[in-house]
């Protein structure tokens, strides 16, 4: 089951940029994200959901770099205890 869900602009030069839309929502997942979240709302739940999305691609990409950088033998010293701990 899906639900139309008409996203309003929260206006306001403090709040986060916003944009009104259309979209269908399928009503299990949105319960479930919510659930998760711990959020009430639609809107919350969605806002929510895209903020913590962004935030784990953010950390595995950082995670990422740093799997490159040890690749390169960056963090090798740190191996012996002695190079770390003066």
């Amino acid at each position: 089951m899906t639900t139309d869900v008409m996203l309003e602009d929260a206006g306001g030069p403090a709040e986060a940029s916003m944009s009104e839309v259309l979209i269908n929502l399928d009503d299990d997942a949105l319960a479930g994200a919510a659930k998760h979240l711990g959020t009430t709302g639609r809107e919350e739940t969605v806002n929510a959901a895209l903020r913590e999305f962004d935030q784990r691609r953010r950390r595995l990409e950082a995670f990422d770099e740093l799997v490159a950088m040890a690749e390169t033998g960056m963090f090798d010293e740190l191996l012996d205890k002695r190079n770390y701990r003066r």
